[in-house]
């Protein structure tokens, strides 16, 4: 076995976004290498009806391969979810796979899909770190499931700087809840992902 082949599956990728999110995403995501070594989860707060749409235009633009996440779908490395709209998007462990399992519980963070409820399911996961992005989105979504996360995983935790942010909020709540001391761009934040879970 080589050296890169026994870390293979051991890091993954979830990103949180909101208000801004749309076009946050068009551009971080076309920097992902097409052989990056992590799945990427997606949530990002829109409505039923409109995820497909994101999903289908991000995999057009992008390496790796983008789709809006179904029932039972196996994560694959260099493959991206994005949480269909008005559920929430969790992930469970069958076997040695990892799949994507929706639930229907009311709105949290007044929002669904709620971040939360995908960091927090990744605490039973068989990845050995999670590296967590939150970008550009009102409020507070992400902070207590990465907080409920770091207590079972290792986890790098990324948030957006307010410069480049349409709304710095979600990022905010992060950095005030001592996650991650530093803010960076998006371009930064593509590079930290990749350099964290490397390449294929």
């Amino acid at each position: 076995m080589k050296a890169d082949e026994s870390r293979a599956g051991r890091k993954i990728v979830a990103i949180a976004t909101s208000t801004g999110g749309p076009k946050a995403l068009q551009e971080l995501i076309p920097l992902l290498p097409a052989n990056l070594n992590a799945p990427v989860l997606i949530v990002q707060h829109m409505p039923e009806g409109f995820t497909k749409a994101l999903a289908d235009r991000l995999d057009t633009l992008s390496q790796i391969a983008v789709k809006e996440a179904q029932e039972g779908d196996v994560l694959e490395n260099g493959h991206g979810f994005l949480a269909r709209g008005g559920r929430h998007m969790n992930v469970v462990k069958i076997g040695t796979r990892h799949l994507i399992h929706y639930t229907d519980e009311p709105p949290r963070e007044g929002v669904k899909p709620c971040a939360n409820f995908m960091y927090e399911s990744l605490a039973d996961c068989g990845y050995d770190e999670v590296v967590c992005a939150v970008l550009t989105g009102m409020g507070a979504d992400g902070t207590a499931g990465i907080l409920n996360l770091m207590r079972k995983k290792r986890v790098t935790v990324l948030a957006q700087n307010e410069e480049t942010c349409v709304v710095y909020g979600m990022p905010r709540s992060i950095v005030l809840a001592g996650l991650t001391r530093r803010t960076m761009s998006l371009e930064q934040i593509a590079q930290e992902i990749t350099k964290n879970v490397g390449v294929n």
